[in-house]
């Protein structure tokens, strides 16, 4: 059984959410009743898998929202708790997404193994950042062509190329698809220049100095609110890849010949019964979710009940490769760019159907 761990982008959403699923005493609560609210596991998901193999689920939401996020303690109980409601309910594997993740990450919850009497197993926990990883990697190689871009003559930017998801795009990249130059952004020197020495490659620049050289930019960290983009300084065209949280590159980085894909989003083979994506600005709701929580889809589909993804800098091409034809081979298929904006272009729509590894 696979578990999904996840949130609302805002207060107010989570309000909204709340009332369509029948939970009036917390569309009702104002911000001190949600940051004391206990998890909840809001909906059980039946899955079937392109092969016909059936699987069941469940999405539990930890009621959390980001204004929560400078509130450390409660920040970091949701997390846990989250946690220690999909162990008691039996689940085997279970995704962390959106903030959940981050968190676990950045406060360091690995030290927080005991949640009252309960002993959290790691191995029933991934982050889901292999099949993250490996779907903005398609996502590059699938929709750059179609743009006119030769990747083995582009300069891609990585934005946050030291994160986990960053550097496991910038191994891809440079061993499987042989661009012709990665530029490496995020914001800490020292992790940037280890990292360039381990793939033997790259150039090391400030986001201002990459973002006019690349052809196509991979965005795996948050963007600021207060961060401005000149559209006419970029290349024409140029592919931006949005594989942050939340996904608000459209907003900033539109324009005739830059096309902005959300990152990191696949689409099943056929609808789901579920309700949580409704609310997740999917066009696709039914059959739209985040990699992430596909990836724990994915492993309880294969019997790999282990925490797949976890730590920082530790998610291989092998694994990228494990988790990515088992993506294919289920129904998954990475999101490209809409069909329209290829035709408006001159270009023909791309058969993702038809490509294979």
């Amino acid at each position: 059984m696979f578990g999904l761990i996840g949130h609302s982008t805002s207060l107010d959403q989570a309000r909204s959410k709340a009332l369509a699923l029948g939970f009036p005493e917390y569309a009702e609560g104002d911000f001190e009743m949600w940051c004391s609210a206990p998890p909840q596991l809001v909906e059980r998901i039946p899955v079937t898998s392109l092969t016909g193999k059936s699987i069941e689920g469940a999405y539990i939401d930890s009621i959390f929202v980001p204004e929560m996020l400078r509130r450390f303690k409660t920040a970091k109980r949701k997390v846990l708790s989250a946690m220690e409601l999909a162990q008691k309910q039996g689940i085997t594997i279970t995704a962390l997404g959106g903030f959940t993740s981050i968190i676990f990450e950045d406060f360091k919850l690995l030290k927080e193994q005991q949640v009252r009497a309960t002993t959290l197993d790691w191995q029933r926990f991934t982050t889901g950042n292999t099949h993250t990883a490996w779907v903005i990697c398609r996502q590059v190689e699938v929709n750059a062509p179609g743009l006119g871009i030769d990747l083995r003559r582009a300069k891609v930017a990585v934005v946050g190329a030291t994160g986990d998801i960053g550097s496991a795009v910038c191994r891809w990249l440079h061993q499987r698809t042989g661009v012709e130059e990665l530029l490496l952004v995020a914001r800490q020197p020292q992790p940037l220049i280890d990292l360039q020495t381990e793939l033997g490659t790259g150039r090391i620049l400030s986001l201002e100095e990459a973002l006019p050289e690349a052809d196509v930019v991979v965005w795996v960290a948050s963007l600021p609110e207060t961060l401005s983009i000149d559209t006419k300084n970029l290349r024409s065209p140029c592919l931006m890849i949005d594989g942050g949280y939340p996904k608000n590159l459209d907003s900033k980085a539109s324009g005739e010949t830059v096309h902005v894909l959300k990152g990191g989003i696949v689409e099943f083979h056929q609808d789901i019964g579920w309700q949580m994506m409704e609310v997740a600005e999917m066009e696709k709701p039914q059959r739209q979710m985040f990699a992430c929580f596909a990836e724990a889809m994915l492993l309880d589909f294969e019997e790999i009940h282990t925490n797949f993804s976890w730590g920082r800098n530790n998610i291989t091409i092998e694994n990228m490769d494990l988790i990515g034809e088992a993506s294919l081979r289920h129904g998954f298929q990475a999101l490209g760019l809409q069909a329209i904006g290829l035709q408006a272009i001159g270009l023909q729509p791309i058969d993702l159907e038809a490509i294979s590894l």
